[in-house]
């Protein structure tokens, strides 16, 4: 079984796990004693190129047919779309008004994964004509000098959006740090105030967190209808559950959230036509309880032992894929589904801020 811990799958918590509350191992098993077969086939409702099929390590009941009835959300290709549209309007604010659009990361403490994210997002910056700053602290900073940095970012004109890449070393109290991030620069959408003006009808929040607006990007990009539609969103974490359960509710679906102490909860996600799952469980969602013909959103990342492969391990969702895509009628994989979508929407979000800052249309 896999580990009973909770991701928030972000661009800059994509490496932070935080414990699910003990329920969580009651709501496992119940799911995972719970399976059964899918329902007849699924016409699939949208047409986009598959991709390889990712083969998950759940247990897949003999009956099962051997064919995929969902098509793959390709992340991978809508997030290239997205970045080349971006490297074009880039060019249009440059020619325009001078100005290039900037994106300052705070680093505490020498963590590989998170040099590795930071290293991947400067990567993209580069690609699209952002211009990256990082600030590289040692793990023994105190929370003074982290916000003294971010302060300096907070007041530098070439700096559009600031994230601080978490997790951060236990000393520090997070909620202060993010705090600091000026709303008008907060790219990855963790301020108190963005959160806020996201929950409230009437009100436009100045960035919306990665992960939950990537996944809903893919639902436009695939002409999946969302208004009239019933979506569940199982996780609650202020980072994707909670903001894509408010984008859902404001694309005027009617949203349920499945958390660790709902109850019956394959019976609630069955109802389903729209599926978000962020719980950072392995092969907690089951081909049972999907409706036949849902569209399935999975954002979990997860290491599973593998022999086979070279690191020990692979990354499987939050979904059994195996089961589900069999049942539902459009599917994103893991790897290769939400997360390039994330940093999609970092760079999308800096532009949105350059193109603010400076009145730009």
């Amino acid at each position: 079984m896999a580990s009973m811990l909770l991701s928030d799958c972000s661009t800059s918590a994509t490496a932070r796990l935080v414990p699910l509350q003990r329920r969580i191992s009651v709501l496992t098993s119940q799911l995972r004693s719970q399976v059964s077969l899918p329902w007849g086939a699924v016409s699939p409702r949208l047409v986009h190129s598959s991709g390889s099929r990712f083969q998950s390590p759940c247990t897949v009941a003999s009956a099962m047919s051997t064919d995929t009835s969902a098509k793959i959300i390709d992340g991978k290709s809508v997030a290239k779309q997205i970045r080349d549209e971006i490297a074009g309007e880039i060019v249009k604010l440059k020619d325009a008004t001078g100005v290039v659009p900037g994106l300052a990361v705070v680093l505490v403490g020498s963590r590989k994964d998170s040099q590795t994210y930071v290293r991947n997002k400067k990567k993209a910056c580069e690609a699209v004509g952002i211009t990256s700053y990082e600030a590289n602290l040692p793990d023994d900073s105190t929370e003074e000098e982290v916000i003294k940095q971010i302060s300096l970012f907070n007041n530098d004109p070439s700096v559009h959006g600031i994230l601080v890449q978490l997790p951060l070393p236990r000393h520090m109290n997070e909620e202060n740090i993010l705090n600091a991030v000026g709303i008008e620069k907060d790219v990855d959408g963790f301020h108190p105030l963005n959160i806020g003006r996201l929950a409230m009808q009437g009100r436009e929040s100045l960035f919306v967190p990665c992960t939950p607006k990537g996944c809903i990007e893919l639902l436009h990009r695939y002409d999946v209808e969302i208004k009239g539609k019933r979506a569940v969103v199982i996780g609650r974490s202020n980072i994707v559950g909670m903001p894509a359960a408010l984008l859902l509710q404001r694309a005027n679906a009617t949203v349920s959230i499945v958390h660790s102490y709902t109850k019956n909860p394959e019976e609630i996600t069955r109802q389903a036509d729209i599926v978000i799952t962020a719980v950072g469980v392995a092969n907690l969602v089951r081909g049972s309880w999907i409706k036949p013909g849902a569209v399935v959103i999975d954002v979990g990342i997860n290491p599973v032992d593998d022999a086979e492969s070279p690191k020990g391990y692979r990354l499987v969702g939050d979904v059994c894929f195996e089961e589900v895509s069999k049942v539902a009628s459009a599917i994103t994989p893991v790897p290769g589904g939400v997360g390039p979508m994330t940093i999609a929407m970092l760079l999308s979000n800096t532009l949105s801020s350059a193109k603010r800052l400076h009145n730009f249309q």
